[in-house]
C-alpha cells in the first residue's frame, strides 16, 4: 500500500481540519489516479476507487480481452482473460487490482502533494462555507500582526482582514488586543477565501444595537435609517410595529444603559436615536435634534428646507463642524439650511423693504404677497405668471406679469448700482420712484389697489400655527415649536412643520 491505514488518516484529517471525509476520498483517489499514469504511462486506462470496507485506495487496470495481443498495457489474451473471468468474451475490458508501492518514491512524492493541495483546497472552502453566512454579523478574532495600515485578525479557524479604510479614526489596537468587528464581505479568491472586516461602516452600530436591544431581534423595533461619520456621531432612525412599545426608548434603555453598551464599543463616538416619521418635516425637526426648532419651510421641488431655530440652539442644531446637521441632511435625504431666528427675522425684514422698494408695490401689495410665499424681490422675479395668479386672487396675468417684470428690473438695478460702488442708503436716495424703462417697469396706477383690512392670507385647517397639529397637540425638541407672532406668519396644512400656504384672496381688491 501507498499510505497505511488510510481509514485513520481520512478520520483524522477530517476531524482536524473540518473537511468532510468525501472530499479527502476524492483527494485521494485523483493522487492515486496521477501517481499511477506518471509511472503506467498516460494511455492506460485506470480506475482508482476506495474501499470503505478495508480502509484503502485500489488501482485497477483495464484491459481489452484480445485474440491477438498487439499492446500488453491495452489488451490481453484470451486465455489470460479466461482465467480472471471464464465466462468473458472477445471485446470484455477486465481490470486486474494493481499493487500500489510499484509506483515509487517519485510517485509517491507526486501523490502526496496533490493530497496536501487538495487538503488547503478543502480547506479553503470548509472555511468560505462556514464564513458566507456570518456577513453582516459582529464577529469576535484577536489581533494578530499588522500589514501597513491594515490589521491581520486571527478568527480561530481563519484569517480576517480589516483595511485601514475601514478602521475608526479612534481605534488604536496592539498585537494581541481583542477587537470586535463587522463581517463585510467574504470573497472567494484562487489563494483562498478573504474575509473583509469593518469598524467604520454605519452597519457596525446597527449590528451591535442587535447585541444590546432583544425588540430588534425579534422584529418588533426596526432600523429606518443609519448614518455615521465613523469616530464622531451617529444617528438611527428607528420605528416600532407595536403602538405600545416605543422603539426610542427600546434602543436607549434605562439609564441609557443599552446605547452606552454600544457607545463603550465605539470608543466615546455619539449614537444618536430618532424616532423615525413618514412626515418629511416632522422627520427633519428630530433628526436635527437637540436644537429647539421654531418653523420649517419647505421647497418640495428643489428638496430642501430652511429649518428656523432658537439663536441659542444653532450651535447645536449645527454641530461641530457642521456635523449634526450634515448628517441629519443625509439621514432625511433633503437639503437643509439651518439659521437662527435673528437672521431669518432679518432676512423677512430685508425681503420685505425688497419688495416696498418695487415701483408700483405698495404696503398693502407687499403684505399680500409676503402672506402667500414671496418674501423678497428676488423670490417675486422668479415667480412664474402662473404661480403669482394662483397665489394673488384677483391678479389678472397682464397685472402679474408687469409685477414679475418690475421686480426683474429692480435687481438688475440693484446689481448695477452694487457695482458702481453705491450702497443701498444712497440706492434709495438717487432711485427714480417712477421706474426704468416704461416698456418694462409698472407703476403704481397699472398695478390693482389693495384694501389693506382685506388683503389677508385665509386661515389654515389648522390656525396660524408653525409646530403642531393643533392647540392640544405637545410640543418638544423633535418638534417645530410656535413662537413670536411676528415669526410666525407662515399658515401650514395638515401638519404646523411644512409652510405651504394657503393662496390669499383678493376678491375685494379694487381695478
Amino acid at each position: 500500500m501507498l499510505i497505511t491505514d488510510m481509514r485513520r488518516v481520512i478520520d483524522q484529517v477530517s476531524r482536524d481540519k473540518g473537511i468532510e471525509k468525501e472530499v479527502l476520498v476524492q483527494a485521494l483517489e485523483e493522487a492515486l489516479r496521477s501517481a499511477a499514469r506518471k509511472k503506467l504511462g498516460g494511455k492506460v486506462d485506470l480506475d482508482v476507487v476506495y474501499n470503505h470496507e478495508l480502509g484503502e485506495i485500489e488501482v485497477f487496470q483495464f484491459r481489452e480481452v484480445v485474440e491477438e495481443v498487439a499492446d500488453p498495457e491495452l489488451e490481453m489474451p484470451l486465455a489470460e482473460g479466461r482465467q480472471l473471468d471464464p465466462e468473458c468474451e472477445i471485446g470484455d475490458s477486465l481490470g486486474t487490482k494493481m499493487d500500489t508501492s510499484l509506483f515509487g518514491r517519485i510517485a509517491a512524492q507526486s501523490a502526496k502533494q496533490v493530497i496536501i493541495q487538495k487538503m488547503k483546497d478543502a480547506e479553503r472552502d470548509a472555511v468560505y462555507r462556514n464564513f458566507i453566512d456570518r456577513k453582516g454579523e459582529v464577529i469576535n478574532g484577536m489581533v494578530q500582526r499588522f500589514d501597513k495600515q491594515n490589521i491581520i485578525v486571527n478568527l480561530g479557524q481563519a484569517e480576517a482582514l480589516l483595511p485601514g479604510r475601514e478602521r475608526m479614526p479612534n481605534d488604536n489596537f496592539r498585537r494581541g488586543d481583542r477587537i470586535r468587528a463587522y463581517v463585510l464581505d467574504v470573497r472567494k479568491e484562487s489563494h483562498g477565501p478573504q474575509i473583509i472586516l469593518t469598524r467604520a461602516h454605519p452597519e457596525f452600530v446597527v449590528a451591535l444595537l442587535k447585541t444590546e436591544v432583544p425588540e430588534l431581534n425579534e422584529g418588533l423595533v426596526r432600523v429606518a435609517d443609519v448614518v455615521r461619520e465613523a469616530g464622531g456621531r451617529t444617528k438611527v432612525a428607528v420605528s416600532s410595529i407595536d403602538s405600545d412599545i416605543d422603539p426610542v426608548g427600546a434602543c436607549i434603555g434605562i439609564n441609557c444603559s443599552r446605547v452606552q453598551n454600544v457607545m463603550d464599543e465605539l470608543k466615546g463616538e455619539r449614537v444618536d436615536i430618532i424616532d423615525w416619521h413618514p412626515d418629511p418635516a416632522k422627520y427633519v425637526c428630530k433628526a436635527i435634534q437637540p436644537a429647539n426648532i421654531i418653523r420649517v419651510i419647505i421647497d418640495e421641488e428643489n428638496r430642501t428646507m430652511e429649518v428656523v431655530v432658537e439663536e441659542r440652539s444653532l450651535p447645536y442644531a449645527i454641530g461641530k463642524n457642521g456635523q449634526n446637521v450634515r448628517l441629519a441632511s443625509r439621514l432625511t435625504k433633503w437639503r437643509l439650511d439651518v439659521k437662527g431666528d435673528e437672521e431669518y427675522s432679518r432676512e423677512i425684514k430685508e425681503g420685505y423693504q425688497s419688495l416696498l422698494e418695487i415701483p408700483g408695490v405698495g404696503i398693502a401689495m407687499a403684505d399680500a404677497l409676503k402672506d402667500n410665499g414671496i418674501y423678497s424681490a428676488d423670490d417675486l422675479a422668479q415667480a412664474t405668471v402662473t404661480e403669482l395668479c394662483a397665489r394673488l386672487s384677483g391678479v389678472t396675468e397682464a397685472d402679474a406679469g408687469k409685477l414679475i417684470a418690475a421686480a426683474g428690473n429692480y435687481l438688475d438695478e440693484q446689481e448695477s448700482l452694487e457695482q458702481a460702488g453705491k450702497g443701498r442708503a444712497g440706492q434709495k436716495e438717487e432711485k427714480d420712484p417712477s421706474g426704468g424703462e416704461s416698456g418694462d417697469m409698472v407703476s403704481e396706477e397699472a398695478l390693482p389697489e389693495v384694501d389693506e383690512k382685506t388683503a389677508a392670507p385665509a386661515s389654515s385647517e389648522n390656525g396660524n400655527k408653525a409646530g403642531g397639529a393643533g392647540d392640544d397637540e405637545p410640543k418638544d425638541e423633535a418638534q417645530a415649536t410656535e413662537g413670536d407672532p411676528a415669526m410666525m406668519e407662515e399658515h401650514t396644512e395638515n401638519t404646523g412643520d411644512t409652510a405651504q400656504t394657503d393662496p390669499v384672496k383678493m376678491d375685494t381688491l379694487a381695478d
